[in-house]
């Protein structure tokens, strides 16, 4: 299916001032590993979004560009490289995202901590935000992850629960509710997040329930964007949905209660996050 109108990123200079900072301290991040389509417009501000415990995920999931393979062991001076880079980056709001690490004993909980700690070292008036797997519902490691005390917690259920099987077939989207549910309970103070991509075969009820879901859940934010397509091994496009139809469900999801809804073709869960956050 070829790009509607309304799909199209704009090309930014200064891509590769930011692209040194990363290779010097030897970082990912998910917006080179995932193939984002905003690339271009985050990292001309300057900003990105860390990918930390390596560059090969545990899980296949059948959207999603990152290499899928077994993982090398951890990098224990990780943590302070992204500290080091964000500092230099002159970042004021600084996300943590990672690759699914199912052979940790904790899904590298403790990892996401340790760059937490570390960033808190070198960027005392930061924010941060932590995006994590559902590291398979392990209460002690949400619990390690939030004892650092991020700002915000993110986790995406990314698409609705009939479509798990094929789009998330190694993930259960009701235990993806429980981690939001039980993240606002402990810790109600940390805003709690968690995004969507449309275009999978899904149906606007189904997106609607997803909506509920969350809300019930006590989720703070809500990012809802287009599935665009990385490569042919990829799942293919069902359908462009048009851009009024995201604003509808922005509106719908405003109408709920939820703090902050982003809802356009372009939107991830990482994008304008210092935004969001401030729209508080």
């Amino acid at each position: 299916m070829r790009l509607p109108e309304w799909i199209r990123t704009k090309n930014h200079r200064r891509l590769h001032n930011t692209k040194q900072v990363l290779r010097s301290y030897g970082l990912s991040t998910v917006c080179e590993e995932a193939r984002c389509p905003n690339i271009g417009e985050c990292f001309s501000r300057p900003t990105a979004t860390f990918m930390i415990l390596g560059s090969k995920c545990t899980r296949n999931c059948g959207f999603c560009f990152v290499e899928s393979s077994m993982p090398g062991p951890l990098d224990p001076e990780e943590p302070e490289r992204v500290a080091m880079a964000a500092k230099e980056m002159g970042l004021r709001y600084v996300v943590i995202t990672s690759v699914t690490r199912d052979d940790l004993p904790d899904g590298g909980a403790g990892h996401f901590a340790r760059t937490v700690y570390a960033v808190r070292r070198y960027l005392p008036d930061a924010k941060v935000e932590v995006l994590t797997p559902d590291f398979k519902g392990n209460v002690s490691a949400l619990n390690t992850v939030l004892s650092s005390r991020p700002d915000v917690y993110n986790h995406n259920v990314e698409t609705v629960p009939r479509l798990y099987s094929v789009v998330r077939p190694q993930a259960d989207y009701r235990r993806s509710i429980n981690i939001l549910k039980y993240i606002k309970k402990i810790a109600p103070e940390i805003n709690t997040k968690s995004g969507l991509l449309l275009g999978l075969g899904e149906t606007l009820n189904e997106i609607i329930d997803i909506l509920r879901d969350l809300h019930g859940a006590g989720c703070d934010i809500v990012t809802i964007g287009q599935y665009l397509r990385p490569l042919r091994i990829n799942l293919p496009v069902v359908e462009y949905i048009r851009p009024e139809v995201f604003e509808r469900l922005r509106l719908i999801g405003m109408g709920m209660g939820f703090k902050y809804v982003a809802s356009a073709p372009l939107v991830r869960s990482s994008m304008n996050a210092e935004e969001m956050y401030n729209s508080n």
